[in-house]
């Protein structure tokens, strides 16, 4: 029943035969109060024998009363014009009241059905000169405008996220082009001019620049791919103990430099996805990238592969000094780096963990961070297993 009542026609409607129904009754209560003026003075016009008679007549019980001597009063002294003064007082004792009953009814059932929209229009212009952090409001916490300034609201939430993140994006991609093109541009002119001689290991470091301008751009491309709907997957059957096993032999050499320990604990065995190999071979390689750049002090890494539900849940655990707390809550927003300075040295453009997300949940799965059995930083993908998987563009 209150489902029924919070609908706007069904308020707006009773609301509307309220009004009517309350104007009924005053335009009721007025002609009972003419006719009762009316018939006081019909009274006090009567000679004084029949104004005794009457009285007599009104204090006899109700059912011993002749109505056939009042209906003789009524003919001998009633007069037209008394009659046609009692319907004009009605009516204008009836318009008096009800007129401006109805307007006053009728104008505040309009402010409260139009007040969400009027706030709704108000905050809809601000929203389109710039203004992302206005919202609307409705006093009913209930009903389909109360649902409506909430989607609303919504809306406008995720408007102004995207403009933060639109700023900061910017911000951030001008950032880090301006730094290589900027050693790039120093570097170039000192060779023209002689100043730094033209020797291999110089065009090595101005070649690690280029490589970093096009690994951003390869990850500006993947992200904006993603974004737009078009970066396509190609779905295979995928043995995550086989593919973890791999990725790990190719970063072998860079583990032990790091002096890094790695271990692969598979649970689960035989766990197979229906995937995209190569996208998810990228996935796994950031978030070892990650590791490597940011704990390779713990010396320690660890991926495992279990079973739970009908996902397939891989997490990838070190024993470094876990996630910032600048970045904990948000630890895959783009260009979000716990070095504030944007070293390359120290870290990379950022991106990598946005791409991790983007591409596991273009997958149907799932990716969350928390802290590991030994105090460092676990991601933990859940992908749909093969078989239970919902079709993958």
């Amino acid at each position: 029943m209150s489902k029924i009542l919070d609908r706007i026609w069904v308020r707006f409607g009773l609301s509307i035969a309220l009004t009517v129904l309350a104007t009924v009754g005053i335009l009721t209560a007025t002609v009972f109060i003419a006719t009762k003026i009316e018939f006081q003075r019909f009274y006090e016009d009567l000679p004084a024998g029949a104004r005794q008679e009457m009285s007599e007549f009104f204090e006899q019980a109700e059912d011993s009363r002749d109505r056939s001597q009042m209906m003789a009063f009524y003919k001998k002294y009633w007069h037209g014009q008394a009659t046609r003064d009692g319907e004009q007082l009605a009516l204008i004792m009836g318009l008096i009241f009800c007129v401006p009953f109805g307007l006053i009814g009728g104008f505040w059932i309009s402010h409260l059905v139009t007040l969400p929209v009027k706030s709704l229009a108000e905050a809809a212009r601000r929203i389109a000169q710039g203004d992302f952090t206005v919202r609307s409001s409705s006093r009913s916490p209930r009903g389909e405008m109360a649902k409506l300034v909430s989607d609303f609201n919504h809306m406008a939430d995720s408007l102004e996220r995207l403009e933060q993140e639109r700023k900061s994006t910017v911000a951030a991609i001008s950032h880090e082009l301006r730094t290589p093109l900027a050693i790039l541009q120093a570097r170039l002119h000192a060779l023209c001019d002689g100043i730094i001689p033209a020797q291999p290991q110089e065009f090595g470091k101005l070649l690690e620049q280029v490589e970093h301008l096009g690994r951003l751009v390869d990850d500006l491309h993947t992200l904006s791919v993603a974004d737009a709907g078009r970066l396509s997957l190609h779905p295979t059957t995928v043995d995550l103990a086989a593919l973890a096993l791999d990725i790990l032999g190719k970063f072998a050499s860079r583990l032990e430099r790091s002096r890094m320990s790695a271990e692969l604990v598979v649970e689960t065995p035989d766990l197979h996805v229906r995937a995209d190999e190569d996208r998810l071979r990228q996935v796994i390689n950031n978030l070892i990238e990650n590791a490597l750049r940011y704990a390779h002090e713990g010396q320690w890494l660890e991926i495992g592969l279990r079973e739970e539900g009908e996902k397939a849940v891989i997490t990838i655990s070190d024993a470094g000094p876990g996630l910032p707390e600048t970045i904990r809550n948000h630890p895959f927003q783009r260009f979000h780096r716990s070095d504030d300075s944007r070293n390359q040295a120290t870290g990379g453009s950022g991106l990598g963990l946005a791409i991790v997300q983007t591409l596991t949940e273009l997958h149907g799965g799932t990716i969350e961070s928390d802290t590991s059995t030994r105090g460092g930083t676990r991601f933990t993908i859940r992908l749909p297993l093969e078989g239970r998987s919902e079709a993958i563009l």
